[in-house]
Parts: C-alpha cells; sequence; structure tokens
C-alpha cells in the first residue's frame, strides 16, 4: 500500500479533487499522498466474497457496504485511506460521495506489503473514529479472521477465529457466515 509520499503538501480538498481525476488510487496521510499497490489474488476474493456477503445481509437495513474503492476519511487526524471493505449505517454518509466518515465496521485484508501497517499506524488511526465498532484483519496465507471489537469501556478486545472454528462473527452488523464461505475459491499462497 505505501509507497514513497509525493512531495508537494496538498489540501483535502485538493486530494479529493486529484484522486477523481487520476487512475491511480491514493492514500492521504496529513497533506501527502501515498499511492497504493495492486492486490493478488486471495486478497481480491477474499473482499469481493465478504463484499458480497455483507451486501446481502445489510439490504434494506439502511446500511451500506463499500469494497475497495470508497475512502475512509478521518478528520481529526487529516487522513483519507481506502479499506477493503467497509460498513456506515449513519445517515449522515450520505451526504459525501467521495468518502465516509462514520463507518461502524472496517475491514483489512492482509498482505505482506501492508500488514505491518494495517496492524500498527491504521489501527491506531481507525480507533479515533468513534463510530466505530469493529476492525477486521483477514489472513491470505491461511483461514484466520481476527476481529477487534470496542467493548463498553472503550477498550479494543481481540476475537480470533481460524478454520477449526467453521465460522465467525461480525457483531456491529449482526452478521455471521462459515470461513469456507469466506474463503470461498482462495488458493493460498
Amino acid at each position: 500500500m505505501i509507497a514513497s509520499p509525493q512531495q508537494n503538501y496538498l489540501t483535502p480538498e485538493k486530494y479529493l479533487q486529484i484522486e477523481e481525476e487520476n487512475l491511480v488510487k491514493h492514500e492521504y496521510i496529513d497533506g501527502y499522498i501515498y499511492a497504493m499497490a495492486g492486490a493478488l489474488d486471495p486478497h481480491v476474493t477474499i473482499a469481493g466474497n465478504l463484499f458480497a456477503l455483507l451486501r446481502n445481509h445489510v439490504r434494506g437495513s439502511g446500511c451500506r457496504v463499500y469494497i475497495t474503492d470508497m475512502k475512509a476519511r478521518i478528520e481529526s487526524l487529516n487522513r483519507f485511506y481506502y479499506p477493503d471493505v467497509m460498513v456506515t449505517c449513519d445517515q449522515r454518509d450520505q451526504e459525501t460521495p467521495a468518502y465516509k466518515r462514520f463507518p461502524c465496521l472496517i475491514v483489512e485484508v492482509l498482505s505482506n506489503s501492508t500488514e505491518a501497517f494495517d496492524r500498527g499506524d491504521k489501527f491506531a488511526d481507525y480507533q479515533t473514529l468513534e463510530s466505530l465498532q469493529e476492525y477486521i484483519l483477514i489472513n491470505t496465507k491461511r483461514q484466520r479472521v481476527e476481529c477487534f471489537r470496542r467493548n463498553e469501556q472503550r477498550l479494543w478486545v481481540l476475537q480470533s477465529y481460524t478454520a477449526e472454528d467453521k465460522s465467525f462473527r461480525l457483531n456491529s452488523v449482526d452478521f455471521e457466515e462459515t470461513m469456507a464461505a469466506l474463503y470461498e475459491d482462495v488458493v493460498f499462497e
């Protein structure tokens, strides 16, 4: 995901204008943009499977599911990220067609180049979103789903699921599905 930054500082407004006109996606961190790398088949397949499953689940509920091309905006930190999958149930997000500010669920599918960032600074940034209830990391090398959930004390608690569990649960959207469905058609690296 993160490569070297472009050198010139950009305002959020200028960044949004560039993203609308550009063929290459960039994440935005405090005024600087970072080109995003492409993804491998397992990554794309897992994200697509989860999107399809969640889309069917939230249909008619007022919630919306987005995949890879929708930005999450963290205004307090001056950041825009492209989560692999994101769900928002907040009507205020319908006011901003280029990004969403109030997701309840963010999912990142891990890759060799992004795993450290997804687990570290990006997760720390996402934690500042008051609306966020769950942050999910999905492994592409074996069946493993890590669900970080914000509890009543506002602490993040981890629950992991593996192939032995057979299914996983996303509490933020009252969703349960099998690991087999999530990893359908995935050939592990």
